[in-house]
């Protein structure tokens, strides 16, 4: 077993001990392991330890036990969120193959029931805060760790996410940075030091760096998309613009000529095959959910699928798009649930800004309200083109927008009785 195995360990027990008795600190450890997957730069056994497993599990634990808890439906996102959470485990049960797609759907509903065992738990500033940091603290770093291999090797290999999560493949993980890059814009408007809002900066530019890095053409379109948002919502508008100014200026120079070759093919798509598998890969998608109401299940990629849908060939592709993976799978009523999901998170992170930025005390709300909505247009974005449908990252967003709107309504609360007291 190697150092960083018994580091990993130590903090995993220690951590795990104490959310028997206080278990958010159960929900930050479950964030850290399943988010960042530490472990799997390990070199040990550890790499292969359930890990995540036993962070739910003492969470779970103290979850019983623990009388500082409450209902974890605490707005219409969560209502919506609970019935997608529903369809797909009918969609799962009615689909093409229930044993054989068990495997996804166990790790989805794994995924979403520490999403409710979250929204259970954290009910202070200072769990959505530690949360918030866990959170977007562990794809930072990484981000950070993948801008400075893009700059010593000068952009001529492709960043990679961690091994064996949802975010392994190049493409998946520049989408995941640049849905980052805003909310760690919301951790730096948090801090009063300029050495750490310095950091935090550099940070920023590193995550934009390695998402180039990554030769992702629907990153290229997300960062685009969201840039002009973020630009848009930050109440530094200066700051972001030189921000991005000075991104442009590092990148462009440094980017080597497979990586403008690569960009090149988002305008010549039909003369790309694996844009056109993209394509076909959609029409059986819409053909599935047109003749089955429940969709294929967990998963619509079956030869027979594709031999009797595919238009332009018969090859069976992914996806590439959170839009048709969720189609497919799950049918137009599955689709329609999810949309939904991320419409109402969108309004909620509005009300946050709308209502609670004219006060000190709850500015920080306002913040996340504004930096959330620039990550969740990243995801829309960038998720057009890529399977990321079930990543974790999207639904605690949704957490920390329901979690922030239910403290700051709780603070007006108590204010208005303040009020009626003198």
């Amino acid at each position: 077993m190697s150092l960083r195995d018994i580091v990993i360990a130590l903090i995993v027990l220690v951590a795990g001990l104490y959310a028997l008795r206080r278990p958010w600190y159960g929900v930050l450890l479950w964030t850290w392991l399943s988010t960042m997957n530490p472990h799997r730069y390990a070199w040990g056994m550890l790499s292969s330890a359930p890990v995540a497993a036993f962070a739910a599990g003492v969470t779970l634990l103290g979850l019983v036990s623990t009388k500082k808890k409450r209902s974890p439906f605490l707005g219409l996102p969560v209502t919506v969120f609970a019935f997608f959470v529903t369809w797909i485990t009918l969609s799962w049960l009615m689909g093409r193959d229930v044993s054989e797609d068990y495997w996804q759907w166990n790790k989805c509903i794994k995924i979403f029931l520490m999403i409710f065992v979250t929204l259970a738990l954290l009910q202070t500033k200072k769990h959505i805060m530690a949360f918030a940091w866990v959170l977007i603290g562990s794809l930072a770093i990484l981000g950070a760790k993948g801008g400075f291999f893009t700059l010593i090797t000068l952009g001529n290999y492709r960043v990679w996410g961690p091994p064996g999560s949802f975010i392994e493949d190049n493409n998946e993980f520049a989408l995941a940075l640049i849905m980052t890059i805003p909310l760690v814009y919301f951790l730096q408007l948090q801090v009063a030091q300029k050495i750490w809002r310095n950091a935090l900066s550099v940070v920023m530019l590193l995550c934009a760096i390695s998402a180039f890095g990554s030769y992702s053409r629907g990153a290229l379109l997300a960062i685009i998309a969201m840039g002009g948002v973020f630009w848009w919502r930050s109440p530094r508008k200066g700051e972001v613009a030189v921000f991005i100014l000075i991104i442009a200026i590092a990148m462009i120079p440094m980017l080597p000529e497979q990586w403008w070759a690569r960009m090149d093919t988002i305008s010549e798509y039909q003369a790309d095959g694996s844009a056109m598998g993209r394509l076909n890969a959609w029409g059986v998608a819409w053909e599935v959910a047109l003749h089955h109401l429940f969709g294929g299940g967990m998963n619509y990629q079956y030869s027979d699928y594709f031999l009797l849908y595919g238009k332009y060939e018969t090859i069976v592709r992914a996806a590439h798009s959170i839009y048709f993976q969720i189609l497919g799978n799950h049918g137009f009523i599955g689709l329609f649930l999810f949309l939904l999901l991320w419409i109402t998170t969108y309004c909620e992170a509005g009300w946050l800004m709308r209502n609670a930025g004219g006060n000190p005390d709850t500015l920080w709300a306002a913040q996340l309200g504004a930096m959330a909505q620039v990550s969740l247009v990243g995801y829309a974005t960038g998720g057009a083109f890529l399977s990321l449908g079930y990543f974790d990252l999207p639904y605690n967003m949704m957490a920390l927008v329901v979690l922030a709107k239910k403290w700051v309504t709780s603070e007006m609360w108590r204010n208005a009785e303040l009020e009626k007291e003198y």
